[in-house]
Parts: structure tokens; C-alpha cells; sequence
């Protein structure tokens, strides 16, 4: 036999062995898209194989969300299907090849085992998905015609108080300014405030990750600029006048009361994880929309869906409570010798005790569960009361 015909064979063999070796995962493939779960560890069949859903195989991470879905309720086709077809976004691990179908190579990531990606790769496909159902969604309002106003306002301080009210009002035709406006600078204890000012820069322009943003936001002299109570109302006092200065730290309805007779419906508060989800949300939608636009979408169409869904609220670790004590006092003394007014006391430092309830920074693998669960639930946009509710799996055919 010459050298030629046994290379030869050698490579029908091979090439016989890689067609073998496909046909297992085109086989997983279509068992996911009909709701299976079992992992490509234990996957040893080519049931399937003839169902090819594309010109290459998808990647692990796409794979391994959809086993993951299925795991807790039955995607529809369209969304299975849109899953498979998406590419992660942002920085990170490229689409990743399967172990065990392609051989390792010298270029790129080498394969995986999806089962064993961190929830961190599986978020990054998710998000995706959520950006275009965010998009998709379109403009949460109409703002009406400005019209006069009776009261004029600027609302300042604590972004979670503050940014939804005015946007309320907005909406309403109600813009702030004016001359003489009263303004009015919300607040409560510190430690709330700071996961308030992350969450809103999740919601928005994006911010670094909450320990990262954390340590570079105390190291620094001083507050945040936006959190910064006393100062914020100080520099509006030579405006419009010290007895049109409110700093209000009691009663968030007073902070309404102050600028309109209406009733405005207090936000619901995002857990820990919800927040992560946004600020990891947020970059994909602003490749998709203006900056203002991204703002607007995030605010007014994701948070209504994620606020939907309970989860543990964020504070800062115990170990930036000296940082709370000293900013506390220090920021009680500047609004006590201020020249404007001040309803309520500043409350003391939460975040600190052991006993204070939250956690201390989100979890990947509780995105994760959460991205899933904003996946199947009702499409982004649609009215919505009350907690998401549960839809139990139900079994493939």
C-alpha cells in the first residue's frame, strides 16, 4: 500500500470521525430547541443531526443559556431561535466552541464545556436580548405641551427621589426652571444615597462595577457631587433666594408636596442584582439608540421590569462604615449652618451593622437567574402590577 492511499485513508477517517463528532452537537441542538436539558457532558446521541439550524454550530455560551431556560420554562421557538443566532456583546470571550467537536487550536479561546461557563459569560448573551426587547419596546411617553405653571421648581439631590418625579413631570408638561422657582434637594441617609447615585449611573451614561465604583467614589476628598446635600443647596440660594432653598430629608411625599398637587406613585426599589443587570444592559441599548433615547428606555422600560421582581437591595460593606460616620457628621454640620431650609434630619449610617438587611455586592449567578426570568416573562413594555409571577416549567414533548 503506498504512502498516498494510506494518507488517504487516514483522512476519510478523520474526516468521518470530525461528521460523527458534529452530528452529536447538532443532534444537542436540536434537543434544546425542543426544551431538553441535559448537559453536552452526558449528550451522546445524534437524534437530531439532520436539523441544522445554521451554517456553523452556535457557540457554548448561546447553547448554555438555552438549556438554562429550559431548566426553568419552556422558551417560545422565536426566542430560542433568536438566542442561538446572538453574538455576546461588549468585552469578554468571543463565541465559544464546543469540547469534545472542535479540536484545540493554536488561535483563539480553546473549547469549553458549557456547563462550566461562569454566569458572567451567559449574562453577556442575555443582555443582548434584553437591549433589543428594550429598543424594541419604543419611546415609554409623549411629553405634553408645556404649560403654565403654577409652581416652579428644580428638584435636586438624591437621584432615586429626585430623577423620577421629575420625569413625571416632565412628562406632564411640567418642565423645571423658571424664575424664583422653589427648589428642592432630596435626601436621605448616606449610605442609601450612594447606592442610589450607582444605580441611576447604571441606568444611564454607565459606571464601573460597584465595588470598583465603591472605592474610587470614598477615596476621593468630599462627596459626590450629586449626593453632596448641602452643597447643592447652598450654591441656589444667591439664585433664587434662601427661603426658596428646601433641603427635605424626612418624607419623600413632602419632597411632592413641594412641587405638585398631583400624585405621583413612588418607584419601587431594585434589588442588588436588578441594578447589575441595568448597568450591564445599559452599553448594549446605547449601540442601539441616542444617549438620550438609551436614558429614557432604561428608565422607563426595563426598571418598571425588573423593579417587578424581589431580590436582596445593595449596601456598602462594612468596612466603609468609618467612611459613613465622618461624611454623616461632617454633612449634618454644613446643612445645620446653612441658610436655607432643612425639613428632617439626615438619619444615621445604614449599611454598616451586621444585622442591616441587603448585600454587600450583586452575584452573578443571581443575574443570571434574573436575566432568564426577564427572558420568559411578559415582553418588555407591557403593562405590568404587583410581582412578576412564576410560570412553572413545563416538560418538552
Amino acid at each position: 500500500m503506498s504512502r498516498t492511499t494510506s494518507g488517504r485513508r487516514s483522512e476519510r477517517a478523520a474526516d468521518g470521525a470530525q461528521r460523527d463528532r458534529e452530528a452529536r452537537a447538532w443532534g444537542w441542538v436540536a434537543h434544546l430547541r425542543d426544551g431538553g436539558t441535559t448537559p453536552w457532558s452526558a449528550w451522546g446521541s445524534a437524534a437530531g443531526a439532520d436539523q441544522h439550524f445554521g451554517r456553523y454550530l452556535p457557540g457554548a455560551q448561546q447553547l448554555e443559556l438555552v438549556r438554562r431556560l429550559n431548566q426553568r420554562r419552556l422558551p417560545s421557538p422565536e426566542l430560542a431561535d433568536r438566542i442561538l443566532a446572538t453574538s455576546a456583546p461588549g468585552r469578554g470571550r468571543p463565541d465559544l466552541g464546543l469540547v469534545g467537536v472542535l479540536p484545540d487550536s493554536a488561535f483563539g479561546p480553546p473549547p469549553v464545556d458549557p456547563a462550566e461557563l461562569p454566569g458572567d459569560e451567559l449574562v453577556r448573551v442575555a443582555t443582548a436580548l434584553i437591549a433589543e426587547d428594550v429598543v424594541a419596546a419604543g419611546d415609554p411617553f409623549e411629553t405634553r405641551t408645556p404649560r403654565l405653571l403654577r409652581r416652579r421648581y428644580r428638584l435636586l439631590g438624591d437621584p432615586e427621589l429626585a430623577t423620577p418625579l421629575r420625569a413625571a413631570l416632565v412628562a406632564d408638561g411640567r418642565p423645571p426652571g423658571g424664575r424664583r422657582a422653589t427648589v428642592v434637594v432630596a435626601g436621605t441617609d448616606l449610605a442609601s444615597m450612594l447606592v442610589h447615585l450607582w444605580t441611576a449611573r447604571s441606568l444611564g451614561a454607565g459606571v464601573r462595577p460597584w465595588r470598583d465604583w465603591l472605592r474610587l467614589e470614598t477615596g476621593r476628598t468630599g462627596l459626590p457631587d450629586r449626593i453632596d446635600l448641602a452643597a447643592r443647596a447652598q450654591e441656589w440660594v444667591p439664585r433664587v433666594g434662601a427661603g426658596h432653598v428646601h433641603v427635605v430629608l424626612d418624607d419623600p411625599r413632602r419632597v411632592v408636596r413641594m412641587v405638585t398637587r398631583r400624585r405621583i406613585a413612588a418607584v419601587r426599589p431594585l434589588s442588588a442584582d436588578a441594578v447589575e443587570l441595568a448597568r450591564r444592559t445599559a452599553p448594549v441599548v446605547g449601540t442601539l439608540v441616542t444617549p438620550e433615547r438609551r436614558t429614557a428606555l432604561m428608565w422607563h422600560r426595563l426598571r418598571p421590569v425588573l423593579s417587578a421582581y424581589p431580590g436582596p437591595p445593595l449596601r456598602p460593606p462594612p468596612r466603609f462604615r468609618d467612611w459613613l460616620v465622618d461624611g454623616t457628621t461632617d454633612l449634618r454640620r454644613r446643612l445645620a449652618t446653612g441658610d436655607y431650609a432643612v425639613h428632617g434630619a439626615l438619619p444615621d449610617p445604614a449599611g454598616g451593622p451586621a444585622d442591616q438587611p441587603g448585600v454587600s455586592a450583586p452575584d452573578d449567578e443571581r443575574v443570571l437567574a434574573l436575566a432568564i426570568q426577564v427572558l420568559l416573562g411578559p415582553p418588555i413594555g407591557t403593562p405590568r402590577s404587583g410581582r412578576a409571577a412564576e410560570t412553572p416549567r413545563r416538560e418538552a414533548e
